[in-house]
């Protein structure tokens, strides 16, 4: 995110550029503090917050191609959804051992 964003209008360092880059540190970091925590019943939460990330994330890439900032590549896309899916894995087998 940080890569594609440098392309971003200077006018929008502090607007969606900022967002941009927060929601996607937040993903990763999330799933690390969740790692982290004694219960195991914080995990999923945590996976969820990270989930609630990776949606800001498309919904963002989304309006700065509307808004004509940047020409996104599939991959981008292709990732969030591969992320999506493992995280929503990994949240189903939690609950499932806590069953």
């Amino acid at each position: 995110m940080y890569q594609l964003t440098r392309s971003f209008p200077q006018e929008e360092l502090y607007g969606l550029t900022n967002q941009l880059r927060r929601s996607a540190v937040s993903v990763p970091s999330n799933i690390a503090e969740g790692c982290t925590r004694q219960s195991s019943k914080e995990l999923p939460q945590f996976l969820h917050i990270a989930l609630g990330s990776l949606a800001e994330i498309e919904t963002q890439l989304f309006l700065a191609l509307d808004l004509g900032f940047c020409q996104i590549e599939e991959r981008y896309f292709v990732t969030i959804i591969s992320i999506r899916r493992m995280l929503l894995g990994l949240i189903k087998s939690i609950r499932t051992k806590m069953k």
